[in-house]
């Protein structure tokens, strides 16, 4: 199984305020869903409170330390449960927040990573890379058009 991070940043790390995105990316959130629909998503249980439902078309495993059942979710107390439920799966997806992308990323194999080519005031970040731990495998570069308002780029990322 292969274990994936998918990611949106700003530059400075930022990925959320009062548990919500920081920025309205359309190409990124169709970036998410068209690279994630038919996987297995794995998040904490802030991630899901803000989304609010079971993101179709995938399998949802949430996280959380709180002894409570999710319509449409399973739920485990921890990212090894978690990871343990896909082990016949060719690629499950770490969706958030920070504490579990910081937990997943020493057992990470790739990260689809979103950077957005401007600061956010936010109050969640995404942890720092050890840039000798990875590297860049693809990169797509992307200009403000009139319904994406950042630059931005998608960038794949293999662990060495």
């Amino acid at each position: 199984m292969t274990l994936s991070i998918i990611v949106a940043i700003a530059k400075n790390h930022a990925i959320g305020k009062d548990n919500k995105l920081l920025w309205y990316l359309p190409n990124d959130l169709k970036h998410f869903k068209d690279t994630t629909s038919g996987r297995t998503v794995i998040m904490g249980r802030k991630t899901f409170d803000s989304v609010g439902k079971p993101l179709p078309k995938r399998r949802n495993i949430v996280i959380t330390r709180q002894a409570i059942s999710i319509e449409g979710c399973e739920v485990v107390d921890s990212l090894e449960a978690a990871v343990a439920l896909c082990k016949a799966e060719d690629e499950v997806f770490i969706v958030g927040g920070a504490e579990i992308y910081r937990q997943a990323i020493p057992l990470t194999d790739r990260i689809y990573l979103t950077i957005i080519d401007q600061d956010f005031d936010g109050d969640t970040f995404f942890p720092e890379l050890n840039p000798d731990e990875w590297r860049e495998t693809k990169r797509e570069d992307f200009e403000p058009d009139e319904k994406n308002k950042y630059k931005y780029s998608f960038i794949t990322l293999e662990r060495r």
